[in-house]
Formats: structure tokens, C-alpha cells, sequence
């Protein structure tokens, strides 16, 4: 199979008794549309960017290690999803597509990809679209995909950041939120707004826009927002004021994504 890193915690027992979410789940982040490399200390060529071993800030080392403390087994994709690659995914993860200014060669979503996911969410699958701000991420084949599932990214730039004023990226959740359960302030900065058509619905607004999405397809669910969000650099507290709590949503976010797979426990299969 065409999966790389793969990882698992210890003492699976345990897991099974205390019910995690992730026990016997499969959780695939994208390797291929988002395919960025840079050189190392050393002068080698190495992955980075919103990857499970990146745990400089750009990475998503610590979103990973969430998955993980949930039970689920953390895995990436190098190659276009197929039937056959996606089959043993409970969810499936996209984040920042590629523009030819970030790779020489993009992998660009094709109407082949996008038939793929598409009889993969209703078939059961779960899919979290990650895009980000206008100047940083591919959208003409990305929307491609997510207009499948009524969900278009706006390619624009909402919450731009000046300096350390990082209340210009809040966001406030309601007292009661289903998803961000424990959450109740966000920061995300520089994203894209989205646009909706059923079977998408508008999961949270903000003045006007659309922040986060939600759709369902047959057995499947998507969830969308414009931006990487938790990738190392602001999942935790350290770069942030301490009222932030996007390591409490990372929390909430990857739970409910687990909960939402239809598929049986890889276990029982």
C-alpha cells in the first residue's frame, strides 16, 4: 500500500478498556496535494508542512499526538487517493493544497480524485477540509472537491494579523457547542471564508461569514474551514495569551470527527 507513517500508542488493552474515541480507527493526513519539501541542516531534502513529523512550527506533530491519545492510529497518504487506499481510512485529512510558487510539480485535484472521496464519505468515510488564506493555497481544483459536497472556499483573507496583536484573530464559541464541547475562545488567522449549497450547512458564523462547515453525504460527514488552524505554531498556549484555547478545540474537533466514522473498528473487521 501506498501509506507511510504509521504509528500507534502503547498499551492497546487499556485503550479498549477506557473507550477512546480513536480505539481501532484509522486517521490518513494527505501527503500528496500538500507536498512540500525544503533542505535540512544538513543540505537533505525533507518533508515539511502540516505533516505528522514536522515538529517545528509548521507541522502537525502535536495535532498527531491528539489522534493518537484518542486511540487512533495516525497514517499519511503520498500518492492520489484511490478506492483501494482509502478503504481501511476512517478519516481522512486535507490541508493546503499546493500552488506552483510552493512545489514545481503540484498535484493538483483531479475530477477523478473528487469521484473518489466523494463514494468515500458516503460510503461511511469522514473528511476534514483544511484550506487557508488567499496568497498561501491551491483553490480552483480544491473547490472542485469540496463543491461535491456544497462547501467552496472564498479565496479571501478574513482575521489578518498585525504583529503580536493576536486578538485580532479571535473567534468566540457559544456556551453550548456541540462540536467544541470544553471550547469557548479560538484563534485563527488569516483564513479563507466559505461559501455554502446543500447539503452543507453553516456550522459557525461570524459577521456575516461562514467560518466552519459541516456536510453530509449518505453515510459520510465533511467538515471545512479555511485555514491549517492547528498546526504546531498555535495549537498550543505558548505563542498565543492564555484565554486562547485552540489545544482544547484540537481536542474537541479530532473527538468528534472520530465519533462521527460510520465504519466498524478495524478490530472487529
Amino acid at each position: 500500500m501506498n501509506i507511510t507513517a504509521s504509528h500507534t500508542l502503547n498499551g492497546k488493552s487499556d485503550l479498549v478498556k477506557r473507550g477512546l474515541a480513536g480505539r481501532g480507527k484509522i486517521v490518513v493526513l494527505d501527503y500528496y496535494f500538500n507536498n512540500e519539501y525544503k533542505k535540512d541542516a544538513g543540505g537533505r531534502m525533507i518533508r515539511y508542512h502540516y505533516t505528522w513529523e514536522d515538529q517545528a512550527n509548521s507541522g502537525f506533530s502535536g495535532f498527531g499526538n491528539i489522534f493518537r491519545q484518542s486511540g487512533a492510529t495516525t497514517e499519511s497518504l503520498t500518492t492520489e487517493p484511490t478506492r483501494s487506499s482509502l478503504q481501511h481510512a476512517d478519516v481522512y485529512i486535507i490541508v493546503d493544497p499546493d500552488t506552483e510558487k510552493e512545489t514545481a510539480s503540484p498535484h493538483f485535484v483531479s475530477s477523478k480524485d473528487a469521484d473518489v472521496i466523494y463514494d468515500w464519505v458516503k460510503s461511511g468515510g469522514v473528511l476534514l477540509l483544511m484550506g487557508n488564506d488567499s496568497a498561501n493555497a491551491e483553490f480552483l481544483h480544491f473547490n472542485q472537491l469540496a463543491g461535491r459536497f456544497g462547501i467552496h472556499f472564498n479565496e479571501d483573507c478574513r482575521n489578518r494579523v498585525t504583529e503580536n496583536r493576536v486578538e485580532m484573530g479571535a473567534f468566540y464559541l457559544g456556551d453550548h457547542d456541540v462540536i467544541f464541547r470544553r471550547t469557548r475562545k479560538i484563534f485563527i488567522k488569516e483564513m479563507s471564508t466559505l461559501h455554502i449549497q446543500k447539503p452543507a450547512t453553516a456550522y459557525f458564523r461570524q459577521g456575516g461569514d461562514i467560518i466552519m462547515a459541516v456536510s453530509r453525504v449518505g453515510k459520510g460527514t465533511v467538515f471545512a474551514v479555511g485555514d491549517p488552524w492547528f498546526y504546531n505554531e498555535y495549537l498550543g498556549r505558548e505563542n498565543l495569551t492564555p484565554e486562547f484555547e485552540n489545544d482544547r478545540a484540537a481536542r474537541d474537533l479530532a473527538e468528534w470527527l472520530l465519533h462521527q466514522s460510520k465504519k466498524h473498528s478495524h478490530n472487529e473487521r
